[in-house]
């Protein structure tokens, strides 16, 4: 009886270890909330092996899990099945339904999706919201797009500027993407698909008011494809009213988002801006004894290390202009202000974020003194 206890004993320790193992990490990513909105990490692009992924979907909600996102997305292609002789699944929505019973206990939104998977002109697009995926299994690529609609799903187009459709590796806005903006059948674009940004997915973007998204496509495993090589996975920050599927919806459809991979953050500059200057905290600021030179500590309270250039008129002592501040560290900026101030508008250029092409945000913090 003893031996029995002490084996049940045993099973359950070994249990509890192997689900805590599965669900904590030291790479957790971590952003600050802005004003008026919550900010919830996202990555709406993913695969498992219900198309061309190598790992069933319980896996990509452990991945999230770990990597402490709040929302995901299974995006199964609709046209390309490569595993459909071993794995037959005749209900397209197979794959959202053994993600949701995955999720239910665990503090992680599902959003049903799918990726409609055409050559180009039409290339590929992402799906979500959507109520039924066998429903968009159709030949016709228009069709396809206008019963997302009919579901009232959010499209974003994907990897705009994949070399496989075009060579050149940059987007081109065909007459077909245009048409389906026009329709309002097309509502973002990804400007981070995997370890790659393009520039000229921003200028769409900011040209046809399109959502910036940034996702990790993943198909292998998160460890090997990003963590491994050093990376973070990329993700879309969604400034939602709420943390709720509709309010998630809602900022989607309003473009209230930012992409972010590893140091770059891409996004419009009334979103990047509240973002990045959310991100440091002013700790202390005081005058060293007997000197005009401020110092001050700066903590970056998100996972992100931020590289920032000064563009004060004051210059630095003993620093350069050029410094980053570490995810979660504090970094301690002197200041020459020539003269003692009652206070002081520091402004800094983040040259790892991007709010147009070519163009860094400018964040300023005001800075009381005593």
């Amino acid at each position: 009886m003893k031996n029995l206890f002490f084996i049940s004993a045993l099973l359950c320790f070994f249990n509890s270890q192997s689900q805590e193992h599965s669900h904590k990490s030291t790479r957790a990513l971590s952003f600050p909330d802005i004003s008026g909105y919550v900010t919830l990490k996202t990555d709406l692009h993913q695969h498992t092996v219900f198309s061309d992924g190598n790992v069933w979907p319980t896996i990509r909600v452990q991945e999230a899990l770990r990597d402490n996102l709040d929302v995901i997305s299974l995006t199964e292609h609709i046209e390309y099945q490569p595993h459909l002789a071993d794995i037959p699944h005749p209900d397209r929505n197979r794959s959202y339904e053994i993600a949701l019973e995955e999720a239910k206990n665990h503090d992680l939104m599902l959003i049903h999706g799918t990726e409609i998977t055409r050559r180009a002109p039409a290339g590929h697009s992402n799906a979500i919201f959507v109520s039924d995926v066998n429903s968009l299994m159709q030949k016709d690529s228009v069709a396809q797009f206008a019963a997302a609609k009919s579901q009232g799903a959010f499209v974003f187009w994907n990897h705009p500027a994949w070399y496989a459709q075009r060579p050149q590796g940059n987007p081109i806005l065909s007459n077909f993407q245009k048409e389906r903006i026009a329709n309002k059948e097309l509502h973002g674009i990804e400007v981070i698909n995997t370890t790659d940004y393009s520039e000229e997915a921003l200028a769409i973007a900011l040209e046809n008011d399109l959502t910036i998204m940034g996702t990790s496509d993943i198909h292998g495993l998160i460890d090997w494809d990003y963590i491994e090589k050093g990376y973070s996975r990329p993700v879309t920050l969604v400034f939602s009213k709420e943390r709720t599927k509709a309010s998630l919806k809602e900022a989607l459809f309003e473009g209230r988002t930012v992409a972010v991979f590893n140091e770059l953050i891409v996004g419009k500059s009334e979103y990047v801006k509240p973002l990045l200057k959310a991100c440091i905290k002013i700790e202390n600021a005081t005058y060293i004894s007997n000197t005009e030179i401020l110092k001050i500590e700066l903590k970056n309270i998100s996972s992100n290390n931020i590289l920032f250039e000064n563009t004060m008129d004051y210059t630095f002592y003993s620093s350069s202009p050029v410094f980053e501040i570490k995810g979660g560290e504090t970094k301690t900026l002197q200041v020459k202000t020539l003269k003692k101030l009652t206070s002081l508008n520091l402004q800094l250029k983040a040259i790892s974020a991007y709010d147009a092409p070519k163009s860094h945000p400018i964040i300023n913090w005001f800075i009381s003194l005593d």
